[in-house]
Parts: C-alpha cells; structure tokens; sequence
C-alpha cells in the first residue's frame, strides 16, 4: 500500500472487528466446545482415578496438598 492509496476506513474497521472476533470463537470453541456427556465422562474418570490412587497411598505419607513436618521447625 502506498500513501496515495485510498482506502476506507469502515472496511478495515469491520475485517479487524471480525478478526477479534474469530479470535475469541476460537478460544470459546476449546473452553465451551465438549458436549455436556464427555465433560461429566472425563469427570467421573478423573474422580474414579483419584479414589484409585487414594486407596493405593500408604498411610505414613502426607495427603497432597498438607504441610509436611507438622509440629516441627524447619532448620
């Protein structure tokens, strides 16, 4: 594009507007975008692996999450 070009402003205004706004349906399409039936499918799997490894975990080690070395100073 040189200087002497004419251009108009509504069109680059509404190509730059559409632009943004392929952008954010692309972002919504991978937060909104799996059917109610997989998000609950991947849930209960994700819940049914945690109960696994919960009842797999030896009693002397600390749950995630929990201060390790409670009741003691740190050196």
């Amino acid at each position: 594009m040189h200087m002497n070009d004419i251009i108009n402003l509504r069109l680059v205004r509404k190509r730059r507007l559409r632009a943004a706004d392929a952008t954010e349906a692309d972002a919504n399409r991978l937060r909104f975008g799996q059917p109610v039936r997989e998000r609950r499918l991947a849930e209960a799997r994700r819940d049914q692996q945690a109960r696994h490894l919960d009842g797999h975990r030896l009693q002397d080690s600390p749950a995630p999450g929990e201060a390790q070395g409670k009741g003691r100073s740190e050196p």
